[in-house]
């Protein structure tokens, strides 16, 4: 009779990460070159570029993207790039262009990517402008939601994503609009630490009294194969804080979506760094953008369904009161952490049972990167 072979447990998957994987430059170089540049990344919804011509940028790892819709309808994204002498296109978050016109020597581009201008051209003899075009980045809509992704490799967000359409469909993502503009908050910490921390279920009763009394002790987390889910129904006993007690009174219904998720507060993490939080009453969409291994920009920016009912204006100013709050705490609490990592007393700590989301994320980076599995750097590792 055949037996069947049991995998040997990891006796890595009790603990968490090395401090040193949260400062080392050149771990954080094996990050970038194992992963973090194939991973989507959010750009815009698909509505902030309606008309031809719009654009939004994304600073990635160093890149810089361009998303544009051209004059046939259909959306591109490209390296914001010059092919001549490599200068940047455009500056700034947003804009709108007949042409794309580069600052240094004015070669110009249509909104299609095609190289359509060039100064002095008779100095360039066989210049063959059908091969000097902008140079891609790849692509994907979802939910009317646009990614890119600079590098081959990961999967895609509908791929990540399959096994929560049903709960994301009533949502009606295509048809949110924004409710605020980009802001970017820089931090002096390591990305891991943010996204650590934001799957981190058990700091909430501890860091986070609001989100207590918002949702008692009903917080609930998961790990799936990409994605973590968390999520906390809203308890009906009234918060002693007048903003989350006016939230709870005040959120009106929203038909379109079922009972179950009328007063529940929902958050996914995406692999590594892109998390969305949906309310009833908006979406709010975040990124941990990797800087250098001690500095990352907190990339975020809300969308709402056209709503102009005054119960939810009203609570739609006090989930950002709210979510302010939580964001305060969470800054002083990973700060902390970021100053401990950096301690050469600092060993890999156990991780409990429930410490799902943390034990997933710390097996996919020792996957990925095998030398996490380390107590220190290899000597003379390059991170090649």
């Amino acid at each position: 009779m055949a037996t069947q072979l049991r995998a040997v447990p990891d006796p890595l998957d009790d603990l968490s990460l090395p401090g040193w994987l949260y400062h080392d430059p050149t771990f954080f170089e094996a990050e970038k070159k194992a992963f973090l540049r194939a991973t989507p990344q959010v750009v815009c919804h698909e509505s902030e570029i309606a008309d031809p011509g719009e654009w939004r940028t994304l600073e990635y790892l160093g890149e810089s993207v361009i998303v544009i819709r051209g004059d046939d309808g259909q959306v591109r994204a490209f390296t914001n790039v010059c092919r001549h002498r490599g200068s940047r296109l455009v500056d700034g978050e947003a804009g709108c262009s007949r042409v794309l016109t580069c600052p240094y020597h004015a070669w110009s581009y249509a909104r299609d990517g095609r190289l359509v201008g060039v100064p002095h051209r008779g100095e360039y003899p066989g210049l063959k402008v059908e091969e000097l075009g902008l140079v891609p980045v790849a692509l994907e809509r979802w939910h009317g939601f646009l990614f890119v992704t600079l590098e081959p490799g990961a999967p895609s967000v509908a791929e990540m994503m399959a096994p929560y359409e049903h709960e994301v469909a009533p949502y009606r993502f295509e048809d949110l609009r924004t409710i605020g503009r980009v802001t970017l908050r820089p931090r002096t910490l390591n990305w891991k630490t943010i996204a650590d921390n934001y799957s981190d279920g058990l700091h909430i009763p501890v860091g986070h009294p609001g989100l207590t009394r918002l949702f008692g002790r009903g917080y609930r987390i998961e790990a799936g194969e990409h994605v973590d889910r968390m999520e906390g129904d809203l308890v009906e006993a009234p918060s002693t804080n007048p903003s989350e007690r006016a939230y709870q009174q005040w959120l009106p219904r929203v038909d379109h979506l079922p009972q179950s998720h009328q007063r529940k507060w929902l958050y996914y993490k995406l692999f590594p760094n892109v998390a969305f939080d949906i309310y009833p009453d908006q979406v709010d969409f975040m990124q941990f953008l990797p800087v250098s291994a001690t500095e990352t920009v907190i990339r975020e920016i809300s969308y709402a369904l056209p709503d102009d009912r005054r119960e939810m204006r009203a609570v739609r100013y006090l989930n950002w009161r709210i979510n302010r709050r939580v964001n305060a705490e969470d800054t002083e609490l990973i700060n902390r952490v970021q100053l401990g990592m950096a301690s050469p007393t600092y060993v890999p700590g156990p991780l409990g049972t429930s410490e799902v989301c943390l034990r997933s994320f710390a097996q996919k980076l020792r996957r990925l990167v095998p030398e996490a599995r380390l107590p220190a750097p290899p000597p003379g590792w390059t991170g090649g």
